[in-house]
């Protein structure tokens, strides 16, 4: 169906757009969720001047929006909220993508065809599942009280925004990306922030512990308290009580524990899974014109050697931009080093490559002096390089990684 591949790369998307046989392409092109993934395959779709009908169907009212900033500048009250749609009002109307409001309660398969709760069904002949993920719930007494709050949509940092003005105390669940950035965020908002987890340094399973002491060590010199070693056991109106009997005051409880990829659809559909639904090289499920991209898909990756899954932004995106292509008969590899940052006050974190185990760590510098690139390595190979204010170290590694693929 690929007539022509443009030679230059665009700097934007960072792949190779596509000119398109519309005769062959598929008529109805399908998207369940307007996440990263979701947002980028239709922009990417008529980037490539597909001329057929593209529906995205999602039941989050505020997509697509920039995610990371929720937890970020946005929630820390340094951003306004018009910095948070990915496109201004109008773009996807313009663009003839209907975005549909609502809840897919089933795949066909057979028929080629999704329901869509009181909404009817759509036809399809190419579908992508884009469901991203959602939040872990704790199952303890007390996490059901208005002032507990979970992150993952607009309409819940709007709720941990409203809350925070009227609040003094806060206890933050989990010393996960999101819940430290929550932590600094109302830090930043000039609340009493302890941070409870059960880890005995934050982030030391991802980033090792040299960047965990540091990262620790941070969020403490901004007045974070740390409760390490530690799990809530009750949460009650003015305070949670954690399991060796500690009360910390709070009026302000934000939980995050992790998130876990939303699976229903895939699984109820019939796809393969492998703890996320398994697509091969070209991001297609095992069911042909079904494609998987985001926090779901669990794709194999030419650098580790390992079938993988991420839950970070840019990968979703171009997970996105080529399941697009490929949607229409590109039949392009991803094969993307995969990379994500986190926002601490005013460090930010690059992290490129992928490394769920490692051999050793080695150390380049001092994080303390806000200038280290740790390398997680498998005999001589590193698998990934997490760097503060080592840009250029960090663009170098990727691109190492890209030549050894």
């Amino acid at each position: 169906m690929i007539v022509k591949e443009k030679a230059e790369r665009d700097p934007l998307a960072g792949t190779y757009p596509v000119t398109v046989d519309n005769n062959a392409a598929p008529k109805d092109v399908v998207i369940i969720g307007a996440g990263a993934a979701g947002a980028a395959a239709a922009e990417m779709l008529r980037r490539c001047r597909y001329n057929g009908r593209i529906t995205i169907i999602d039941d989050d009212s505020g997509s697509p929006y920039d995610r990371p900033n929720l937890s970020k500048d946005y929630l820390a009250g340094n951003a306004p909220e018009d910095w948070i749609p990915i496109r201004p009002d109008g773009f996807y109307a313009e663009h003839g993508v209907d975005i549909v409001r609502g809840r897919v309660t089933r795949i066909d398969a057979n028929a080629k065809m999704v329901d869509v709760a009181g909404q009817g069904s759509r036809r399809y002949d190419a579908l992508l599942l884009a469901t991203g993920a959602e939040p872990i719930h704790l199952n303890i007494p007390g996490d059901d009280q208005a002032h507990v709050h979970y992150l993952r949509s607009l309409s819940d940092s709007r709720s941990i925004i409203a809350a925070s003005k009227n609040a003094k105390r806060a206890v933050v669940v989990g010393a996960s990306f999101i819940g430290l950035e929550v932590a600094a965020s109302l830090r930043t908002r000039n609340l009493s922030v302890d941070v409870v987890a059960p880890e005995k340094l934050p982030l030391e399973r991802v980033m090792g512990e040299h960047l965990g002491a540091f990262i620790q060590s941070l969020h403490e010199s901004k007045g974070v308290t740390f409760h390490l070693g530690r799990k809530p056991q009750r949460i009650d109106a003015t305070s949670v009580t954690l399991d060796d009997g500690t009360q910390l005051s709070a009026d302000l409880v934000v939980i995050g524990v992790g998130v876990r990829p939303r699976l229903d659809l895939a699984e109820k559909t019939g796809l393969a899974m492998d703890r996320g639904v398994s697509v091969n090289e070209f991001l297609e499920s095992s069911v042909p014109g079904i494609f998987a991209a985001g926090d779901i898909a669990r794709w194999p990756d030419p650098h580790s050697g390992e079938r993988i899954r991420v839950e970070h932004w840019v990968v979703a995106e171009r997970q996105g931009q080529v399941a697009a292509r490929n949607i229409l008969g590109a039949r392009e590899r991803f094969d993307f080093v995969p990379f994500f940052w986190s926002a601490h006050y005013d460090v930010s974190i690059n992290y490129v490559g992928h490394a769920e185990k490692w051999d050793r760590v080695a150390v380049e510098g001092n994080a303390a002096n806000r200038d280290v690139a740790v390398r997680f390595m498998r005999g001589e190979q590193a698998l990934a390089v997490a760097s503060i204010f080592r840009d250029e170290e960090s663009l170098n590694a990727e691109i190492e990684m890209e030549r050894a693929r």
